[in-house]
């Protein structure tokens, strides 16, 4: 097993990958949003949705790095693929959730016009 094997199918590799990306999806987001408390909700709500979406992605291609064919992932009716690479983009949450909830939280203090 090589050194990238291993750094895939550990914990620590996705995990790190899933926290960065709880860092920079709202920080990218903040650059487009206004400030204030309704679009600070509104960008926590997309960037969790976006989060989401980016985790079976991201599922999706760990699963491909360890050389399982994308047909066997999506076989003729594969809504059980569909809901296991939900159900485990859920649970990705709790690496990326916190990360993104403590990103959110700093975001009014670099405010320029809006006051929290």
């Amino acid at each position: 097993m090589t050194m990238i094997d291993s750094f895939t199918t550990s914990l620590l590799g996705p995990a790190l990958i899933l926290a960065a990306m709880g860092w920079m999806v709202p920080r990218v987001l903040g650059q487009i949003f206004p400030e204030g408390v309704r679009p600070l909700v509104w960008l926590t709500l997309l960037s969790a949705v976006i989060l989401f979406g980016l985790s079976i992605v991201a599922f999706v291609v760990l699963y491909l790095a360890q050389d399982i064919p994308i047909g066997t992932l999506f076989e003729p009716g594969g809504i059980e693929t569909m809901v296991h690479f939900s159900r485990i983009a859920a649970l990705s949450g709790l690496f990326w959730g916190p990360v993104l909830l403590l990103t959110v939280s700093s975001m009014p203090r670099r405010w320029k016009e809006a006051e929290w």
